[in-house]
């Protein structure tokens, strides 16, 4: 753990890091603004038809209703919460979960290419739970402590 604190250290007043995580942070914030809107707004998230497998998996989704809703909100609700900085870290929490479920969803449905930029937006996640190491820290051992 020294040296992933030390790292952290070394990193966390650098000019280049501070600029590559606001730059992070807006790339996931505007990632998520397009399919959020549609979700919230009750619209369908592609054009594929039912006899698609992911086509249909949307379309699934689309038809559980409020449940469509609801995503979209989370979405945009994220986008929001990661560029703000009092709440960025609470941003980056939500986001992972999120990201990580559409990661394994965009893999277990044999997406093309889609698994790449979800796997990116993965990574770009966990940088910025590392960015905020000292704060996460904390977390997991309170989580872990007994």
């Amino acid at each position: 753990m020294r040296i992933i604190e030390n790292f952290h250290s070394k990193i966390y007043k650098k000019k280049f890091f501070i600029f590559f995580t606001w730059s992070t942070r807006i790339l996931l914030a505007i990632a998520f603004i397009p399919s959020g809107l549609k979700k919230l707004m009750g619209q369908p998230f592609t054009i594929l038809g039912i006899d698609n497998p992911v086509g249909f998996f949307f379309e699934a989704l689309y038809r559980a209703g409020f449940y469509w809703n609801f995503l979209g909100f989370m979405q945009l609700l994220t986008a929001l919460l990661i560029v703000i900085p009092r709440t960025a870290f609470l941003g980056s929490i939500l986001y992972f979960p999120i990201i990580l479920n559409i990661f394994v969803i965009v893999v277990a449905m044999d997406f093309k290419g889609t698994p790449y930029i979800a796997g990116l937006m993965l990574l770009a996640t966990i940088y910025l739970l590392f960015w905020d190491y000292k704060k996460a820290s904390r977390i997991v051992s309170i989580v872990f402590e007994r």
